[in-house]
């Protein structure tokens, strides 16, 4: 059974009260002074109140960006009845200081990985010239409304995204509890002392996050420093202590991207390449996810050419998987990023207890796929039973060419309750029932299983879970996207000794006992454990370098699609 993970604010939306408004005990509606020395909110006439109610009710207001509201009426609505239908951003026919310093978050919401004209960004300084020029009643109400909309659209993808994560992955399904961005402007913003502290809380709780959007602003500057100077890419790559006739070009790219020390002085004239222009390389090479040999080989180039309108793109789209995940765990989680071939189990908020390599599926044809699921039992020296894919792809093709190819690798046939029916040569017969989906084929236990001798399992649809692997060679590779669509794990012991901490009598002793066991043997959590596969091209890591790698699945495209076009589709 999935654990429940509730997003921390839907706790308290419902029961928080607008604190300037108090009910008399016949029902009668009084306003509190205001922390400010104004009224709450601004009293409109008759007729004003009821453009105001028509308006909302419309859900759509023609001078914004994307006039049609709709999708977020709700919330509009909500806001304006907690306010008694007056206006919220207006005092004495001026903006709030809270409504120019939401203003100023709409302008500046890049900083975020979000496109400012989602919230009318450019268009605010002249609504605010226009209000000083004259400010009718009309005015008031079609600015309040406008501001109304554009900060429940960026509350909202501020919090949940832009981009409904089941769009683009349809086994990605995190308990989302639900969240009114009308009822917390009204309750946290509308009177707040800081308005940008305020909608802070509702962002992702996450150091990486954090690290996320101190990076993108960082790269933000660069893309606006940035003057295109592309570097040539060589007819053969170049090898550390050859000559290259662009390392000044070379030289001067490294250090605007933060790889190579400003100090550093290039000799004049010179073009070997060699000592700390090769080591910055490789540590370009390794924040790209490349092989760090030092070679200038045509993808480095290309990595190096890579504009920084790119990267930031890459930020972004990383923060709004960010807010995808779910903001609260049962337990510390184990989180696999795709893109990158890393594992990482958590011991507490931040805290990263393990790191390891992994290997995912193939880009073509077999991807592993985006999902949240909860971790349930462990299983050495487990069977493999082959999913029918491969039965009909692989496995019965070999069988045609060799009918005892089962026997010599280790498989055999059962039914699906796990009879065996023959563990040797296939037979005609047997091979029509497998043809005919009757029967399956399993790999027997042990060292040369493609499972390796365990596997950790979080029920799925997909049948995809973590697991060892005789084959380690591919773990020292910098793409390791090799597999069927489960995930190989480079160090099983240590992943299993870290999974099993919290059932009683298990160390890592128990656990090399249990892979030296030459049995079968499952072991249900005593807690299960969230796992989170996800997928991001940009990382920021604790040491400030920013980390980017291809992507391999071609999800970073679709989702710049989906992003770019969330409002318009609204139009």
């Amino acid at each position: 059974m999935k654990i429940r993970m509730l997003r921390f604010l839907a706790l308290c939306l419902v029961s928080v009260t607008f604190s300037a408004v108090t009910l008399f005990p016949g029902g009668r509606e009084t306003t509190s002074p205001s922390p400010f020395g104004q009224s709450p909110t601004e009293v409109l006439s008759a007729a004003g109140t009821e453009d105001l109610r028509a308006l909302v009710a419309s859900g759509r207001l023609a001078e914004l960006q994307w006039p049609n509201f709709s999708d977020h009426d709700a919330s509009v609505k909500d806001f304006y009845d907690r306010t008694g239908y007056k206006l919220g951003w207006i005092r004495d026919g001026k903006p709030t200081q809270q409504a120019e310093a939401l203003i100023g978050m709409f302008e500046q919401a890049e900083l975020k990985g979000l496109n400012g004209s989602d919230y009318d960004g450019a268009r605010w300084p002249d609504r605010l010239k226009a209000l000083q020029a004259s400010a009718s009643e009309s005015a008031l109400i079609h600015f309040d409304v406008a501001l109304t909309v554009s900060a429940i659209r960026y509350l909202s993808d501020l919090h949940l995204g832009k981009v409904d994560p089941k769009v683009l992955h349809k086994d990605f399904d995190p308990e989302r509890a639900e969240h009114d961005p009308g009822a917390f402007l009204a309750a946290e913003v509308i009177e707040a002392q800081n308005a940008k502290a305020s909608l802070a809380q509702v962002e992702p709780p996450f150091l990486g996050y954090q690290r996320t959007v101190a990076a993108l602003e960082r790269y933000l500057q660069l893309a606006a420093k940035e003057v295109p100077d592309t570097l040539p890419t060589p007819a053969k790559p170049v090898a550390p202590g050859q000559n290259y006739e662009q390392l000044a070009k070379l030289v001067r790219r490294l250090q605007f991207l933060g790889d190579l020390a400003t100090s550093f002085v290039l000799p004049q004239g010179s073009t070997v390449y060699s000592g700390e222009v090769v080591q910055a390389v490789k540590t370009f090479q390794l924040r790209h996810g490349l092989e760090a040999e030092g070679k200038l080989g045509p993808q480095t180039i290309e990595a190096l050419n890579k504009p920084m309108t790119d990267r930031v793109r890459q930020l972004g789209l990383t923060l709004e998987r960010w807010r995808w995940a779910p903001h609260t765990f049962s337990q510390p989680p184990i989180v696999v990023n795709i893109p990158e071939f890393i594992l990482r189990a958590y011991e507490g908020p931040g805290n990263v207890a393990l790191t390891m390599p992994v290997v995912v599926g193939r880009a073509m044809r077999t991807q592993t796929p985006v999902m949240e699921e909860d971790m349930t039992y462990v299983v050495f020296w487990p069977y493999w039973n082959v999913p029918p894919s491969i039965l009909r792809g692989e496995i019965i093709p070999k069988i045609v060419k060799d009918p005892a190819y089962l026997q010599k690798n280790g498989y055999e046939v059962a039914t699906y309750a796990g009879k065996v029916v023959t563990d040797g040569v296939v037979s005609e017969e047997v091979l029509s029932q497998l043809r005919a989906g009757k029967l399956m084929v399993r790999q027997k236990p042990g060292p040369s299983n493609a499972l390796g001798l365990v596997k950790f399992i979080f029920p799925n649809t997909n049948n995809v879970y973590l697991h060892s692997t005789p084959s380690q060679s591919l773990f020292g590779r910098s793409r390791r996207d090799f597999s069927h669509g489960c995930i190989r794990v480079e160090d099983p012991k240590a992943l299993a000794t870290w999974v099993l901490r919290n059932n009683p009598g298990w160390n890592r002793a128990r656990v090399d006992a249990a892979f030296a066991a030459q049995k079968e043997q499952q072991v249900n959590l005593a807690q299960p454990i969230p796992v989170l596969i996800v997928y991001g091209t940009a990382i920021a890591k604790e040491n400030g370098q920013v980390f980017f790698f291809d992507d391999i699945y071609g999800y970073d495209g679709t989702l710049s699609r989906l992003f770019d076009q969330a409002y318009s589709a609204e139009k």
